[in-house]
């Protein structure tokens, strides 16, 4: 039975938006994942460690055959195999893979927590999240998305990089 899942990217070293369409493309040339939307690229500045370059950040929504774990595999592998380094927390990164949302679930594990642990504290994930579906509720919030978005401190520093101006998913991960 598919199921759906949002999945945060985001990277800051070398060419950030190369390495964001190279993972979209990546992850959706698995057999069991099907990549069925995509949001618009954001810029953000650094959250935590802020001495680094400011990141590119967006959203997709997926169907996945896949369990939590299987697709947190798959997640880990495709960072890994775009270089992605963990030497300082919250560091520079070429890629980052979070699953945000898998169905309705909550997980909660030493490797995976779902929904995302800080995800309502973040504008960068939340903005372009609220793109792909508004109607989207985080389990444990009683509030909507776009009243924890209003609520949030750093929105004003996301920005639309390269707005997705309408452009189907599917020629973007076929070019």
């Amino acid at each position: 039975m598919k199921v759906e899942s949002y999945i945060a990217i985001g990277s800051n070293i070398g060419d950030r938006e190369e390495y964001l369409l190279q993972s979209v493309k990546k992850i959706h040339k698995h057999p069991k994942i099907e990549v069925v939307d995509i949001s618009s690229i954001y810029e953000t500045e650094p959250i935590g460690y802020t001495d680094q370059d400011k990141f590119l950040n967006m959203v997709i929504r997926i169907k996945t055959d896949l369990s939590a774990f299987e697709l947190l595999n798959v997640l880990q592998n495709t960072e890994n195999h775009f270089n992605r380094k963990r030497i300082v927390r919250w560091g520079p990164r070429t890629l980052d893979l979070d699953i945000l949302l898998y169905n309705h679930e909550n997980i909660v594990s030493e490797q995976l927590m779902v929904p995302h642990p800080r995800m309502h504290e973040r504008s960068f994930v939340l903005i372009p999240l609220y793109e792909l579906n508004k109607n989207i509720h985080i389990a444990d919030k009683g509030e909507s998305l776009s009243s924890i978005i209003d609520q949030l401190q750093d929105k004003e520093g996301v920005r639309i990089w390269k707005q997705k101006n309408g452009v189907d998913v599917f020629a973007l991960l076929e070019s």
